[in-house]
């Protein structure tokens, strides 16, 4: 058993690792700069381990993720700038103020998700973030992932009726895009207009997404797996017949991805 069984032992770890003198050198050299895709790369793995409903490695993954919060505060705490106490306050008088509902304030909130991106809105006007910007979507932050803040712009502009009545007018503009996608492919122009018009069918097919209520990340992660899987297969199968896919064309690539796809259907 560990004899590490609380917060204050996690944060002396990280201050050990940071140590100027004798801590890790790797650990030392790192700026918020240079963790931040180690932090968003956490993040997803907590996703993907609940997508997997595996516990064990869901525990793991969120202690991964808390190490990287703790990462964070130390160094801000290096700099003079905030430590992990203050995290924690700033989270927890932020999740009262939020829930007055919950935390004793005598009033009503009838829709709890519409009153959270009011608080959210406040706040930041409070700390001049938006520097008073009115706009529906003022509050959507510029460093989300494309996927979801695609989704959040399409949401914020829906709530003022800026949005598709109906799914059919979104599949309409969708095949409109990738119409106007194929054209400028065609007439080979610049890979600066294929690029937009191609980005133009992404956020059609998330805002179609949104519309049936499906998760665009979701459901791109899920496609990515199935396609891992029958392309491993497709890999066993044609070593097992002592080939090379490098030596095949595409007619013979096909037909043993016809064929991993029916044994996978069938087990």
């Amino acid at each position: 058993m560990s004899n590490y069984r609380s917060i204050d032992d996690l944060l002396e770890i990280m201050q050990a690792l940071r140590h100027p003198r004798t801590g890790c050198s790797w650990d030392k050299a790192q700026t918020f700069e240079t963790i931040i895709p180690y932090t968003i790369e956490e993040a997803y793995e907590v996703a993907e381990a609940i997508a997997r409903n595996d516990m064990q490695d869901l525990c793991d993954e969120l202690g991964d993720l808390l190490l990287q919060v703790v990462y964070h505060a130390q160094m801000a705490k290096e700099m003079n700038q905030f430590s992990f106490d203050d995290v924690v306050v700033a989270i927890c008088e932020k999740m009262i103020r939020r829930h007055p509902h919950v935390f004793g304030a005598d009033i009503q909130v009838k829709q709890g998700k519409q009153d959270w991106e009011q608080f959210k809105q406040q706040e930041r006007l409070a700390k001049g973030m938006l520097q008073h910007d009115d706009s529906a979507l003022a509050n959507v932050a510029e460093g989300l992932p494309a996927l979801i803040r695609a989704r959040k712009l399409q949401k914020n502009a829906a709530k003022v009726n800026f949005d598709w009545p109906d799914v059919n007018d979104v599949m309409i503009k969708l095949k409109e895009e990738v119409s106007e996608l194929s054209e400028v492919i065609n007439m080979k122009q610049s890979n600066a207009r294929i690029e937009e018009e191609m980005g133009d069918v992404l956020f059609s097919v998330i805002n179609l997404c949104r519309h049936v209520n499906i998760d665009a990340d979701v459901a791109l992660q899920k496609a990515n797996s199935k396609f891992e899987r029958r392309f491993r297969l497709v890999e066993t199968l044609v070593l097992e017949q002592d080939k090379q896919m490098a030596d095949l064309d595409e007619a013979q690539l096909d037909l043993y991805w016809v064929q991993a796809k029916k044994i996978l259907r069938e087990t």
